[in-house]
């Protein structure tokens, strides 16, 4: 299998609920082989699922400023979530939802094959690092699996509601804890 194969799978798929309000499945886009670093979120929201684009309104936006503050861009990265349609009202992904769409979110990964992914709040984290996974006391910790890098920090929804700046200066650590792990892995 393809990525476009992937994706036609993804963009036809009826294997939970979110299926039924979407507008579009949102798989993913980005440097489709091997890139560096695979952001992963937790699920398209309102101006994704419009566009079906990933991460493109306010807390996209973000997450674009964040990756330029490390030399990284939609480029040179691969941007996707763990499940692909949006939930209602932007809720967060059910247990069933996120284990109905997981499937497609490791193809992808086999498909790709970054060395980093780096998750975008609790859900991607739990559905990739561990499921007890808090972001507030493991995020920034880096874990090795399989030949990946896997680190969990805040969503940039969350950073955007951050009105204290405590989780940004986290965030911003956690960003330079990846930009370290890139050189370290430019080097061999």
């Amino acid at each position: 299998m393809d990525l476009e194969e992937l994706y036609g799978q993804i963009r036809a798929c009826r294997r939970c609920g979110l299926c039924q309000g979407r507008n579009h499945a949102v798989p993913g886009e980005g440097l489709e082989l091997a890139p560096k670093v695979m952001c992963i979120g937790e699920g398209p929201g309102q101006q994704e699922d419009l566009s079906g684009r990933p991460f493109v309104g306010p807390a996209g936006q973000l997450l674009d400023r964040m990756l330029a503050s490390i030399g990284l861009n939609r480029q040179n990265t691969y941007i996707a979530n763990v499940v692909k349609c949006r939930p209602p009202a932007n809720r967060t992904p059910e247990a069933a939802e996120v284990q109905a769409c997981l499937p497609f979110l490791r193809q992808q990964v086999r498909l790709i094959r970054p060395r980093i992914l780096f998750c975008l709040g609790a859900t991607a984290a739990r559905a990739i690092i561990d499921p007890n996974f808090r972001v507030t006391k493991q995020r920034g910790l880096w874990v090795e699996r399989k030949g990946f890098y896997l680190m969990g920090s805040y969503h940039p929804s969350a950073l955007l509601r951050d009105e204290s700046g405590q989780y940004k200066r986290q965030a911003w650590e956690d960003l330079k804890s990846l930009r370290a792990k890139l050189e370290e892995l430019e080097r061999g």
